[in-house]
């Protein structure tokens, strides 16, 4: 795609991250007119995002690449911990459970960084989207129609602009909105892809050697023949060369330096929480590392980054495609803004050893119940809580049903009157019926297009109440 051939969107994203190209595909299928820019001349080329939630596996599978998802990935492989060179025990640092009916994802799931923006990269281009690679913002400027953001191609003036630009958002400067945080660790660290001699070191576990220098582990990837390597600095500072990162691991593993047959990235950090001081500034948008910075350990910034683009995605589409009301998007902060401050405090916790990866990393218990656009509860389920997926009568899934950008209207072991939307492809709303679904009892059940439950009841009364400030006011047969 040509800058110069574009000159005026509806939505510039600033950032090719997991974040901006998740956004991006939500919104192609939204039939939204957005442009990705990157400032970078490709994709991020490093792992460091390896971890996919069994809540984020939800988002992608929605987002059409689930598939793609379960063959590049694989399951995380247990840890084995060493010392002075000898296998010790084994030690699983995540909780794993058996797929149900609500719940099919139940294990950690990993798959390098750079895999996961491949695969969105890819599906966006299905939809009719793209990306534009060097291209910087330098500056913008909003009035009450929009904003203009000045760019190195040239200036591109949009009806509102994602900052997805990471942890530095320069859009985040430009507006001058604060970070608030601390300091995790004083220890910094490095991470590194790296490519190990064959037969030096197996791939069936996550390896993880302590010393008194600080810890060093090896996970392999799924779907590489390569390992990422994560390790602790007490003392003095990660040395990020090839030559650097051979040395680490000849002094700290049982591994030679020559074991270390290919570097291929490396970087040095150290681990921060920091929360933005708000996610919105007009008609701009705060998202993903952009709004929040996480520590490695809890593995949440990546998937809270994904979820935020989920989040917004929908409530763009509502107002520039079905004329909902502007302030729709206030709901982006007061529902993601908490959500992501809970989760950095997650993160924190594992990495200080105060709290184990437990269900709370899955982020299948995260919700809206307190947020803007929640209302009524029935059966099983509150207003604001995910939707678990589930067999129909008809023998499809439910997370079948709610593939796709619309809301969904859920009757479950209930013969209550329901309005008259159809099920038609163009329907904004799809009425489905099913028999009794334990995870939701009997009831009435609106599923939002990021698949959490808006409205519930025991009968429609309140419904078109609820749906007309989300831009839904016709009740429609195709």
């Amino acid at each position: 795609m040509e800058l110069n051939s574009v000159k005026e969107i509806e939505v510039l994203i600033v950032g090719a991250g997991p974040c901006g190209l998740a956004l991006a595909c939500d919104l192609a299928r939204r039939d939204v007119r957005a442009l990705v820019v990157e400032q970078a001349p490709a994709l991020f080329p490093g792992s460091r995002g390896k971890g996919v939630q069994p809540r984020t596996r939800e988002v992608l599978d929605d987002l059409g690449v689930g598939d793609a998802v379960r063959e590049h990935g694989g399951p995380a492989p247990v840890g084995m911990v060493w010392r002075d060179g000898k296998r010790q025990q084994e030690h699983d640092m995540f909780r794993r459970a058996a797929p149900t009916d609500a719940e099919p994802y139940g294990e950690p799931w990993l798959m390098p960084q750079w895999r996961t923006q491949e695969i969105l990269l890819a599906r966006l281009r299905e939809l009719g989207g793209d990306v534009v690679f060097s291209t910087a913002l330098t500056g913008l400027g909003q009035d009450a129609d929009g904003v203009t953001a000045h760019l190195s191609g040239g200036p591109v003036r949009a009806s509102f602009l994602v900052a997805a630009d990471g942890g530095r958002s320069t859009v985040r400067r430009e507006l001058g909105i604060a970070m608030t945080g601390e300091e995790v660790d004083p220890a910094p660290m490095l991470v590194a892809d790296v490519r190990v001699a064959e037969g030096a070191l197996d791939r069936l576990n996550w390896h993880v050697m302590n010393g008194d220098q600080g810890f060093l582990a090896l996970c392999p990837l799924p779907g590489t023949a390569d390992f990422q390597l994560t390790a602790q600095f007490k003392e003095g500072e990660p040395d990020t060369s090839p030559e650097g990162v051979r040395a680490l691991v000849a002094a700290r593993t049982h591994l030679a330096a020559g074991d270390i047959a290919e570097v291929h990235w490396s970087s040095g950090f150290r681990p921060r929480a920091a929360l933005a001081d708000r996610f919105r500034d007009g008609r701009v948008f705060l998202a993903g590392d952009a709004a929040h910075v996480h520590s490695p350990a809890g593995g949440q910034g990546l998937n809270t980054s994904v979820q935020d683009a989920y989040n917004l995605g929908w409530k763009l589409g509502q107002v520039l495609r079905h004329g909902a009301p502007v302030s729709l998007l206030d709901s982006y902060e007061e529902e993601r803004r908490p959500i992501a401050a809970g989760m950095l405090g997650l993160s924190t916790r594992i990495h200080r050893g105060e709290q184990e990866r437990g269900a709370a990393v899955q982020q299948l218990g995260l919700g809206y119940r307190e947020g803007p656009l929640s209302m009524g509860r029935s059966g099983a389920l509150h207003s604001g809580d995910r939707a678990p997926d589930g067999p129909t009568t008809g023998g499809r899934r439910l997370f079948d049903v709610f593939r796709g950008p619309h809301f969904t209207l859920l009757a479950v072991g209930t013969d209550a009157a329901l309005p008259a939307f159809d099920g038609c492809d163009g329907a904004q709303v799809r009425v489905h019926r099913t028999d009794a679904c334990e995870a939701y009892g009997k009831g009435l059940f609106l599923v939002r297009p990021d698949g959490y439950i808006g409205w519930a009841g025991e009968d429609s009364s309140g419904l078109a109440r609820y749906l007309a400030p989300l831009g839904v006011t016709a009740v429609t047969r195709c």
